[in-house]
């Protein structure tokens, strides 16, 4: 993570930053504030305070990851060089504004549906900076569902296309994994949602489902004293609009998209005292 970091603000920076070095004196010492424009969950200050350590500057956080946020909060002041604060100043608020904004969303999603609903994130994330993604969520009270590949089987449509069947997937699945790794299929139909849990795995992804044959899925898995042993995901298709009507199902996790590819960051701001 410290590399990926270094790198992005490297990448920003290029060979030097030619405004600052230009109009600002080596050894002139300021303090700044990072205040927030909007209310919101803020998220990434362990992050940001991680960055102005490494860079020798002071830091007071006044807000810690998961804190609500009003408009003109104080959420950190920085002290020190002030060629490295402006240098710093652009990355360590795109963090802060993206990862407070999929927090805030994601808080916002949890409490439009059912409380024993998990809420959680997918794999549509910013490469090479998923983890802060997947950090927001869970900051935000949501689950980060899959960081990586080897986290989790999850079988989808484009596998069984390969394979061949449904049942074959799942058996081969079975047969070359440890007994350590959950199994998940994404399903598009009842029937097939109740192949899968009558195979045996983990999970079931109820994939693009309406809410009527999400509804008509859980039924059936009742009838065939099935719904205990198994976690019903439902993902596609969700967003903010229509989330409160999947809450009300009968389902333990509903995953989205929306909360990363579609995020609005939260309007933060660094000003020099």
């Amino acid at each position: 993570m410290k590399e990926i970091i270094k790198y992005v603000i490297e990448e920003d920076i290029g060979f030097e930053d030619i405004t600052t070095n230009s109009l600002i004196n080596k050894d002139e010492v300021v303090r700044s504030t990072i205040i927030s424009k909007e209310n919101g969950i803020i998220a990434g200050v362990e992050i940001a305070k991680d960055i102005f350590y490494y860079y020798g500057l002071n830091v007071i956080a006044l807000k810690k990851d998961g804190d609500k946020v009003l408009d003109k909060d104080i959420i950190m002041e920085i002290e020190g060089d002030a060629r490295l604060i402006l240098k710093l100043e652009r990355t360590v608020l795109n963090i802060l504004m993206r990862m407070s904004g999929i927090a805030t969303i994601t808080s916002q999603l949890i409490k439009k549906t059912n409380k024993k609903i998990i809420i959680a994130g997918t794999r549509k994330t910013l490469p090479g900076l998923g983890f802060i993604d997947k950090e927001a969520i869970k900051i935000g009270g949501g689950d980060s569902h899959r960081f990586s590949l080897d986290d989790l089987v999850l079988i989808k449509d484009n596998h069984i296309a390969i394979v061949g069947s449904l049942d074959k997937a799942i058996k081969l699945a079975k047969e070359k994994n440890s007994f350590t790794k959950k199994i998940e299929v994404e399903v598009g139909t009842c029937e097939d949602g109740l192949k899968a849990a009558k195979l045996g795995v983990d999970i079931i992804m109820l994939d693009n489902m309406t809410i009527p044959e999400i509804n008509k899925t859980i039924a059936i898995l009742k009838e065939e004293n099935l719904r205990d042993k198994i976690i019903v995901e439902v993902s596609g298709g969700v967003n903010p609009e229509n989330i409160s009507s999947y809450g009300e199902t009968d389902v333990d996790v509903i995953s989205l998209g929306f909360i990363t590819h579609s995020v609005k960051s939260l309007d933060l701001s660094l000003n020099i005292k």
